[in-house]
């Protein structure tokens, strides 16, 4: 994308919210869901903002601002807080997915830093790394504090970045002018369709990752085992860019088999023609596929030794809030995951399945204000791969929680339990586990908060189901 930009360093800052604006600020009106940027104008020149970017044809009645008009203001932003900041990072990794995004970005840091380069991840869990301070929030953040958060890691000497590329961060141009060397694709199953409103709309968004953000001499990590394989690789074909296939189908980085043990799995690979055993200390096939597309984002840069590589695998760790396993006893295994959506609940149920010597427990909610029609599937998802449902609360927002477990109850296959009030829940749910049981608590995963519509109640599944573990014990 062709954007025309002024010297940006005549500006003392820039930024789309006009209580931001200081003197000599550039302010760009974006026309939003919820706001438009173009009521703030006024506002924005009273705070002192030195120019204004307008849509076309957006008239701005003040002769001392300079206005620049331009038919994409949130490109705009993109590229001119790219100019302003100058951040060279020298190799940007991106992922795209439904599911897998945090625990590749994950995985590709601890690949780096086991390589011993300065490396941090972005994404859902925040900005992580060696001496950075946590941030919390969208999946793809605001693009003035991703510009600037570029500076901020380069200026500390980082060398290496594996961020989360969310679908409505590509669409509404979050990640527009990085340079992005390696792109990463997981999976595509049903999720924020409250916003795309089709899955060909979800997917195009994703697409534009390889189509356009992708750099002219980047690679393409594709899991090959998915549908979407053959419409990104033709992309990259057209764009003369490199496709790797990761995967039981893939060319460049082929899982040739996997074997289940207690402590988590053995798999043979073949990695750009070189033959390799690893033992990875994570379960499910899932967190394989999602190692395997890290594995292809750090050779991309073809600066290491592919055995050095491979071989760290088998060390790296589980990320908070995906399949992490609180502290309990010997007898019984209880989890948290983030599944979310019903591909997701489905995965973490398949590996946990030979893990569990007695009954699976699958405890979950759907959250309020999101995609209705993933509850009912959700449910008969649960009830068919697990012995044990128990359907109660996530993030209710501004919906009836009771109206929420009763559209999941509709699609369940065989009795769920219902169970109002998450913290509730927990404790009935370890209450009930038996020796050889394995219980896993969905949809919340890392988060530290309950959400309701008025306001956020702190809670973190991790330390409920510590708290029931101990008190079940206590009453032995």
């Amino acid at each position: 994308m062709n954007i025309s930009l002024p010297d940006m360093a005549k500006f003392s800052g820039i930024s789309s919210d006009s209580r931001q604006i200081k003197s000599g600020y550039m302010f760009v009106a974006i026309p939003g869901v919820k706001l438009d940027g173009r009521d703030f104008i006024d506002a924005a020149i009273e705070n002192g903002a030195s120019a204004v970017v307008v849509p076309t044809g957006t008239p701005v009645e003040s002769p001392n601002v300079e206005v620049i008009e331009t038919d994409n203001p949130r490109a705009y932003l993109c590229h001119a807080a790219a100019a302003f900041y100058k951040a060279k990072i020298l190799y940007v990794a991106a992922v795209t997915g439904t599911n897998g995004k945090t625990s590749t970005v994950h995985f590709a840091r601890e690949l780096w830093k086991s390589l011993h380069e300065k490396a941090a991840s972005l994404g859902t869990l925040g900005m992580v790394g060696e001496g950075l301070d946590g941030y919390s929030g969208m999946t793809t953040p605001d693009p003035v504090w991703l510009h600037q958060s570029l500076k901020n890691l380069a200026d500390k000497g980082f060398t290496h970045l594996a961020m989360e590329a969310s679908s409505i961060g590509i669409e509404q141009y979050r990640l527009d002018g990085i340079k992005i060397k390696a792109a990463g694709f997981t999976n595509l199953t049903r999720d924020h369709l409250d916003y795309h409103g089709t899955m060909e709309d979800y997917l195009q968004s994703k697409m534009r990752l390889f189509s356009e953000l992708l750099d002219n001499q980047g690679i393409a990590i594709v899991n090959a085992d998915v549908p979407e394989f053959e419409k990104i690789r033709q992309v990259c074909e057209q764009r003369k860019i490199p496709c790797w296939g990761y995967g039981v189908k893939g060319k460049e980085i082929t899982l040739k088999s996997r074997e289940i043990f207690p402590q988590g799995q053995k798999i043979e690979l073949e990695v750009l023609g070189q033959s390799f055993s690893v033992m990875l200390p994570l379960v499910g096939l899932f967190q394989t596929m999602n190692v395997l597309c890290a594995l292809g984002l750090v050779l991309a840069e073809n600066k290491f030794d592919v055995a050095d590589v491979v071989n760290n695998l088998s060390h790296l760790s589980g990320v908070p809030g995906r399949l992490q396993q609180v502290q309990g006893t010997k007898e019984i295994a209880v989890y948290v995951d983030y599944a979310h959506t019903p591909d997701a609940l489905e995965n973490i149920l398949n590996a946990l399945r030979p893990h569990t010597e007695n009954r699976l427990i699958c405890l979950f909610g759907c959250g309020g204000d999101r995609d209705t029609g993933k509850r009912p599937v959700m449910g008969d998802i649960s009830t068919r791969l697990a012995d044990v449902t128990i359907v109660t609360d996530d993030n209710p927002r501004s919906e009836d929680p009771q109206k929420i477990r009763a559209d999941i109850l509709k699609g369940c296959q065989k009795e769920g339990l219902e169970i109002d009030g998450r913290r509730n829940a927990i404790r009935q749910a370890v209450q009930m586990l038996r020796k050889g049981d394995v219980l896993v608590l969905a949809g919340k995963g890392h988060e530290q908060g309950q959400i309701f519509a008025t306001h956020t109640e702190p809670f973190d599944d991790v330390s409920e189901a510590e708290k029931a573990l101990k008190e079940a014990a206590s009453s032995l």
